[in-house]
């Protein structure tokens, strides 16, 4: 059975994930900037935890086990964020995952002209910022911060029965 606290901060880490995704998507769609390989990436565990922590309401069991998967999924989330904030400063070089689309080769001159007018979408760049920060950077914050809440539920949890 899952402790008020537990509940009430699993539906934080629900709601935040949630949202994370709406804007990620506001961001691509509405404001037209395109999210290169990474920040797709990156998503990944937004969409793990609202699955997952639904998945803890919905069977009301296994919550420990469940919120250590949501923490493991937020901890890659933290590595690929700091890779990420790594490439658009320099500390990091570009790695063939920024690079997925371009293994396509063209087999006529139309195919090789479509491939010239897609704008390619690179990992160092920064397209979109808040507060003069990328959001590779919030990202890695935010993760990190996710990552130690979910943790301290796991590490925590007996004792919050």
């Amino acid at each position: 059975m899952l402790s008020i606290k537990n509940k009430y901060t699993l539906n934080i880490v629900l709601i935040f994930s949630i949202f994370a995704l709406i804007a990620a998507y506001f961001i691509q769609y509405i404001l037209g900037h395109e999210p290169c390989n990474l920040c797709l990436i990156e998503r990944i565990p937004y969409f793990a935890a609202i699955i997952l922590i639904s998945l803890i309401f919905i069977l009301n069991k296994h919550e420990k086990l469940i919120s250590l998967i949501v923490s493991l999924f937020f901890i890659f989330g933290s590595v690929v964020s700091f890779y990420h904030f790594g490439i658009e400063q320099g500390f990091f070089s570009e790695s063939l995952v920024c690079n997925l689309d371009n293994s396509s080769k063209a087999t006529s001159t139309q195919d090789l002209l479509k491939q010239l007018e897609k704008k390619e979408i690179s990992c160092k760049d920064v397209d979109f910022k808040i507060l003069g920060l990328s959001l590779a950077t919030f990202n890695t914050i935010i993760s990190i911060i996710i990552s130690a809440i979910m943790l301290k539920i796991v590490i925590h949890y007996d004792k919050n029965k």
